[in-house]
């Protein structure tokens, strides 16, 4: 057995975390419409987040694979972003640009 940096239940957790991960990057993808945020998995639809329903968003470490969190008039959302952060940041400020929370300077 190899040597594990971490206790073995730590590490088995991680990487099966990552694991899941990696599954959800190949099997989910976004559409962002004029009017609506639609999460695909394969080619079905599983959610439709009209952007009338949104009431802010929120970018979190876009730098890495972060979350895009964004709240709807019935609940808030985090999304974990597993592609290209920069592209889905240009897409929600040029449609719901206005509702962008901005981020806190210290």
């Amino acid at each position: 057995m190899l040597p594990l940096p971490l206790h073995p239940w730590a590490t088995i957790v991680v990487c099966g975390f990552a694991v899941f991960l990696l599954v959800q990057a190949y099997l989910l993808r976004l559409e962002l419409t004029d009017k609506d945020l639609v999460i695909w998995r394969v080619d079905e639809e599983i959610r439709r987040f009209p952007f009338a329903n949104w009431l802010a968003w929120r970018m979190f470490l876009p730098e890495i694979p972060g979350i895009l969190f964004f709240r709807e008039v019935k609940s808030p959302h985090l999304l974990p972003i597993l592609f290209d952060p920069v592209m889905l940041l240009e897409q929600l400020r040029l449609r719901v640009g206005t509702l962008e929370v901005p981020k806190e300077s210290d």
